[in-house]
Parts: C-alpha cells; sequence; structure tokens
C-alpha cells in the first residue's frame, strides 16, 4: 500500500473476462481433482467419527415404548 493512501479509501476492481489456455485449465481441473482425494477421505474420518459419537450416545437412551 503506498503511503499516501488511506486506509478508508476502497478500490472497486471489475473483471471484463479471463482468458485462460485450454491445456493449462486441464492441467489445473486435473491437479483439483488429485487433491480432492485426501480431502474426501479426511471428510470420510469426520463423519465416521461422528456416526460413532451419536450411535454411542443412542446405545445410551433407553428403548423406546411403541404401543
Amino acid at each position: 500500500m503506498e503511503p499516501n493512501m488511506r486506509s478508508e479509501e476502497k478500490t472497486r476492481v471489475t473483471i471484463a473476462g479471463l482468458d485462460i489456455p485450454f491445456w493449462d485449465l486441464v492441467w489445473f481441473m486435473v491437479k483439483l481433482s488429485l487433491a480432492s482425494i485426501p480431502a474426501i477421505f479426511i471428510l470420510y474420518i469426520f463423519v465416521m467419527a461422528l456416526g460413532m459419537i451419536f450411535g454411542g450416545i443412542l446405545q445410551l437412551l433407553p428403548p423406546m415404548m411403541i404401543p
């Protein structure tokens, strides 16, 4: 930030278009899909742990009497 520019001033930016080469975009999508594999694995472990916690809590509740 320039020294004479105050922090209260806001700059607006408008994006008119993107010019991304096709193969660069393909390579980005390949890297994105490969990076999602560990993320899905971590989310799976998190959801499994939540299921085990809530399953254990539900096991402690008395059974419901259904007439």
